[in-house]
């Protein structure tokens, strides 16, 4: 079986994962999950990038999105406010899967609308770091590429 290429995108804040709100958020880095993460699939190679600027997670997203086998995102706050965002998801081949740490549906009103929901293959969230596993999983094995938008 061909190694998978994939990429995880976060957005805004999500830098301070460990730190921030670990009540929401949990107390582990993301860097210690993703060296975990790595471990588990070794089939997969993971790419990882974060951003607290738009811009540039719409030029990532850009440059992956045609060579990649699948972008996981977690574009924090920007999911519920970028339509340039969810413009350049629905722009690019690759199957892209919106993660979020917490389920936003239990959270603030204005959490409640995602403008990327319906330009990515699926959605998974409110299992905390796992809600990224998830979608490494569902890339892997290849279910991004059956999915229609």
């Amino acid at each position: 079986m061909e190694k998978k290429n994939i990429l995880i995108l976060n957005g805004p804040n999500l830098n301070l994962l460990g730190t921030r709100e670990p009540a929401i958020y949990g107390a582990v880095s993301f860097e210690a999950f993703l060296e975990g993460l790595r471990v588990r699939h070794p089939g997969v190679t993971i790419d990882y990038y974060q951003s607290n600027h738009e811009g540039a997670l719409i030029d990532k997203i850009h440059a992956a999105g045609f060579s990649l086998d699948g972008i996981v995102l977690n574009a924090g706050a920007y999911t519920h406010t970028s339509v340039a965002l969810a413009d350049a998801v629905a722009a690019v081949a690759a199957p892209v899967i919106e993660v979020h740490v917490s389920n936003t549906a239990r959270r603030e009103t204005f959490r409640h609308r995602s403008f990327l929901t319906a330009v990515c293959r699926g959605v998974i969230s409110g299992f905390g770091l796992a809600s990224y596993e998830l979608a490494v999983i569902a890339l892997e094995n290849g279910e991004g590429a059956a999915w229609s938008r």
